[in-house]
């Protein structure tokens, strides 16, 4: 469902990534000095980061080294394990925008699964297994 939910947002990734961001600092503001002024090459990042997560999610295994080293990344950036609920939130929030009605209860499941599942591997390895339990 992820993957299929994916592909009806890809041909609108560039808009959807600004309202991801948008929806990101609203809720966040103080993570916004975590980003550059100039969001475009961010955008581009997000939205070929998530397509990478998204392809890989039928061989988890292939992704969780390049979610490891994202995680670890963002730690000099200065996330906080706290920042990936919000993250997470935005990141659904502007799934349902984007998708409509195709946004269903099953499909907000899976993502939510799917987003749980890998930010917590994320917090583990950046910052312990202490933080993911929180």
């Amino acid at each position: 469902m992820v993957q299929e939910s994916f592909a009806k947002v890809a041909p609108i990734s560039e808009q959807a990534a600004i309202i991801f961001y948008d929806r990101l600092f609203e809720v966040a503001p103080t993570v916004k000095a975590m980003f550059p002024v100039d969001m475009k090459e961010q955008r581009k990042k997000l939205v070929t980061t998530l397509a990478v997560v998204v392809n890989g999610l039928g061989n988890l295994e292939s992704v969780l080294p390049a979610a490891s080293a994202l995680a670890k990344r963002h730690v000099s950036y200065g996330a906080k394990a706290e920042h990936y609920p919000v993250v997470g939130g935005a990141l659904l929030w502007t799934l349902e925008k984007g998708l409509g009605a195709a946004w269903t209860p099953d499909v907000a499941a899976a993502w939510t699964a799917a987003y749980t599942t890998l930010s917590g591997y994320m917090i583990s390895e950046a910052y312990g297994s202490t933080q993911a339990a929180d």
